[in-house]
């Protein structure tokens, strides 16, 4: 999961123990000290300004020393009583700049006179078209406190895009339109080169790892798995493959990348299914078919997330009961093994797709609470569909008969109850693929990273 690191500062002109009328400071240092620990609590990485801004000089320090912490992925800024905002805009319009998050947070209470400072700040914002998020709220209430948390680390996952690389082997698989990209619009949205690679360097390279490596690289595989790795050509040509991608991404130092997959290697050499289920075990956001869209929603997803990601078919949506489900074409994780059996091994390959074979995983996809998301454009737009869900194991008895409703049984299956209305998420869908994340926190967090790089969320 990504570490997300923030700046907290208090900023108000009753400071250094002023006291009111009535002989109580200004600024309850109970409440900072609350509102503080409630932020590290929720995992977040406190930088803490000692000082409590209030003149524009000491607005100009603050914000340039943030400003120069390329480690800082967002500012918190505490309302601790009322202030001139005309002392702080200017410095926090020049960290601005830097296209970190900004929260504005003010914990309620008539005393210290901290609405007013809070108020008065975020119209100062709105005047200059500031962007930020507000937040009134309690630090005891956690609704309150994931305002500030899922802004703050969709800040980093903005963050972490900017200047990194997504690199694609090969070019569109089977004639997808919905997963192409703009190399102009990604780096203008995003921050991110698109590095392109014709398959030959990876074939070349698959060929090439030798025996040494296949014999270590088998010692790790073979701990996600009870049952033994076949020994066979196809496993090894799969295995082969997923070392060579993993060389070639450290080589050319992407950050996460997409595949063609066929036509083209799965139909030469082997099958990419097991070489993508490594890969997302292994914590890398990517996609099959040179579908960017889809890498860039692994990738959020893959970062913000404790779990590895499962990306597949939208295979069967059923409105009466809102449960959807995703069956992949033999790429998932085997560590999202559900209860009622453990990742094993099947093989690839059907006429259209992949005649080359190779392994592929199989599995049912292990309970939880999380989202279906997916980025994609609409009239050249970006938008990403975001629902919460539940992943469900169905009854151990009927479990042989759901699989076998697709006709492919030994693909990976997940089984999703979508916590929306049915049909505006099909109205609203992009692509076949769907993008499963663990983690109930995803859903705001995902909503907050489209408020921050300009996507438009649809969030049903």
């Amino acid at each position: 999961m990504i570490k997300t690191k923030v700046g907290f500062i208090v900023y108000g002109v009753h400071k250094d123990g002023l006291q009111d009328p009535m002989g109580t400071p200004f600024i309850d240092e109970q409440i900072v000290s609350g509102a503080k620990q409630a932020l590290k609590n929720s995992g977040l990485e406190l930088v803490e300004y000692e000082l409590v801004v209030a003149t524009k000089q000491e607005a100009r320090e603050c914000f340039d020393k943030f400003k120069k912490m390329n480690d800082v992925d967002a500012v918190v800024l505490f309302s601790g009583t009322w202030v001139w905002a005309s002392h702080l805009i200017g410095a926090i319009r020049d960290f601005a700049t830097t296209g970190k998050g900004i929260v504005l947070w003010t914990n309620p209470g008539s005393q210290g006179w901290r609405p007013v400072g809070g108020l008065v700040m975020q119209g100062a914002f709105k005047e200059i078209g500031l962007k930020h998020r507000f937040v009134y709220g309690r630090f005891e209430d956690p609704k309150e406190i994931e305002k500030i948390t899922s802004y703050c680390r969709a800040s980093a996952m903005k963050n972490s895009l900017n200047m990194s690389t997504i690199g694609t082997f090969g070019g569109r698989g089977m004639g997808q339109t919905c997963g192409a990209a703009d190399p102009s619009q990604w780096m203008k949205m995003f921050g991110t080169d698109i590095d392109s690679r014709e398959t030959s360097e990876l074939l070349d390279t698959a060929r090439k790892i030798s025996k040494e490596e296949i014999a270590e690289a088998v010692k790790r595989i073979q701990k996600l798995f009870p049952e033994p790795i076949p020994e066979n050509e196809q496993a090894e040509k799969s295995i082969r493959l997923y070392l060579a991608i993993k060389k070639l991404v450290r080589k050319n130092d992407w950050d996460f990348y997409t595949i063609q997959s066929f036509p083209g290697l799965g139909d030469e050499y082997s099958a990419t299914c097991f070489a993508q289920s490594m890969m997302l075990e292994d914590g890398m956001g990517t996609s099959t078919l040179g579908d960017f869209n889809t890498a860039l929603t692994v990738k959020c997803l893959t970062d913000m997330s404790d779990e590895p990601v499962y990306y597949g078919d939208l295979q069967h949506i059923d409105k009466s009961n809102n449960e959807i489900k995703i069956i992949g074409d033999g790429a998932c994780p085997p560590s999202l093994a559900s209860k009622l059996g453990p990742a094993g091994f099947a093989e690839h390959g059907i006429p259209t797709e992949g005649e080359a074979g190779g392994l592929s995983i199989k599995l049912v996809c292990k309970v939880g609470e999380g989202v279906l998301a997916r980025l994609g454009r609409n009239n050249g737009q970006f938008e990403m569909v975001i629902t919460r869900c539940s992943i469900f194991e169905p009854d151990a008895s009927l479990i042989e008969k759901r699989k076998l409703e697709c006709g492919i049984p030994f693909w990976p299956h997940g089984f999703v109850k979508a916590d929306c209305d049915i049909d505006a998420l099909l109205q609203n869908w992009n692509n076949e693929y769907a993008c499963l994340g663990y983690g109930a926190h995803l859903y705001e967090e995902l909503k907050a990273f489209c408020e921050l790089t300009g996507i438009k969320a649809i969030a049903l």
